[in-house]
């Protein structure tokens, strides 16, 4: 089930229900699988449960590194960038999420390089590097194609591009 009801135009940000993310949250809550532990940190970030999120990241990162394969590791990476993204450290986001979909494609693992590019992409996004936002959505973008995505996908990386493109223009017409 996708709690994601769309995306802010303005951020990128996911649009949520946080009547159901809550509900979810309770409902895992002791569960302490890798996919579960994700989820919490996904629905914590969502949420604006930032410090806990970050808590619970560091621990995911942990388990994924010592019980996982290095695509758990990779995936846990990039969810623990964006509660950074999320809280503001933008450099620390910036690197890891870099150097994740820099490892995801030289393993082959297109979907998880598609998803740390669009996550990178965000966080240029959010430091008003529309530039490198834009070249990161479209890398994205060629990857999910690539993986044969389904169209929602696809769209989303469309609009990510659109608004970087935007926010681009406006930023030289007002510069």
């Amino acid at each position: 089930m996708s709690f994601i009801r769309g995306y802010d135009r303005e951020n990128l940000r996911e649009l949520v229900d946080a009547d159901e993310c809550a509900a979810r949250l309770d409902e895992i809550e002791g569960q302490r699988s890798l996919p579960a532990l994700l989820e919490r940190v996904w629905l914590l970030k969502v949420l604006g449960n930032l410090d806990e999120a970050l808590s619970l990241a560091e621990t995911a990162v942990r388990q994924a590194r010592m019980a996982g394969t290095r695509k758990d590791l990779l995936r846990a990476r990039v969810l623990h960038a964006t509660v950074l993204q999320f809280r503001g450290a933008h450099t620390a986001a910036e690197q890891e999420l870099a150097a994740c979909a820099e490892e995801a494609e030289g393993q082959g693992w297109i979907t998880v390089a598609a998803f740390a590019h669009q996550h990178h992409g965000k966080n240029a996004y959010d430091v008003g590097d529309y530039d490198a936002a834009r070249e990161s959505f479209k890398r994205s973008l060629f990857l999910r194609r690539e993986a044969g995505a389904e169209d929602r996908e696809l769209e989303i990386a469309l609009l990510a591009i659109d608004a970087a493109e935007r926010r681009r223009t406006t930023q030289l017409v007002a510069g």
